[in-house]
């Protein structure tokens, strides 16, 4: 067996491409540790860390963490993991932020979700909680046995805030308007960029599987299956 070469991705897609269910099977697929932003900054914050305080402060203040206190968290928890292979998800959002990754680690692939807004807008505005339990229905593909009410306990579905035709709208532009500079950063200037577009998730999944069986070293894929 040849020497394990490590292999760094990064994830990008609008919120509702399916970017966590795509993380998720690269991740059992192809044995990449799953590295969430969120899941850092949440983290740090519940642990009071230094910068998990600072963050907290921006947030509480209705303020935006800056590029360089997101990269440090990013890059603080990449630390110690120089021999394993990741995929990088939420994080890079700006150039800045991309430009303080780069500067520590080649990224060898951004994988980036492409689904057409309207595809978005439909599943993210037919989408109702049942907040007590977290249990999530989509009144498309899979609505609730009765409009309205959670399965289990009757009680009321909600939609969130988050969920509605304007807030999704407003996420939507947001999202476009500060990432598309970033794929441009990694598609002219690094060259690493491999966009997969479609409206179903299970369309989609085929393609990427077969992009990173191809530049992954078969000595690091796990044996799940596309």
């Amino acid at each position: 067996m040849g020497l394990q070469t490590v292999f760094r991705a990064v994830i990008m897609g609008a919120p509702g491409s399916g970017k966590g269910t795509v993380s998720s099977r690269i991740a059992q697929s192809f044995a990449l540790k799953h590295l969430s932003s969120g899941d850092m900054l949440r983290a740090n914050i519940e642990a009071k860390t230094d910068l998990g305080l600072l963050m907290k402060s921006c947030i509480d203040q209705g303020q935006l963490v800056p590029d360089d206190v997101i990269s440090r968290l990013v890059l603080s928890s990449l630390r110690g993991l120089e021999q394993t292979s990741w995929l990088l998800d939420g994080f890079p959002r700006t150039v800045a932020q991309a430009d303080a990754l780069d500067s520590v680690y080649d990224v060898d692939s951004v994988i980036n979700l492409d689904v057409p807004s309207q595809t978005i807008r439909e599943r993210l505005t037919s989408r109702w909680v049942h907040l007590p339990s977290g249990r999530v229905y989509n009144i498309d593909f899979n609505p609730p046995k009765k409009p309205g009410l959670d399965d289990v306990t009757g009680e009321p579905l909600i939609q969130r805030d988050d969920d509605s035709p304007e807030t999704v709208s407003r996420r939507l532009k947001d999202y476009e308007r500060q990432t598309q500079p970033v794929l441009e950063y990694y598609s002219r200037s690094k060259g690493v960029l491999e966009t997969f577009s479609g409206t179903e998730t299970n369309k989609i999944w085929p393609h990427v599987h077969a992009f990173l069986a191809r530049k992954i070293p078969g000595n690091q894929q796990a044996m799940g299956k596309a």
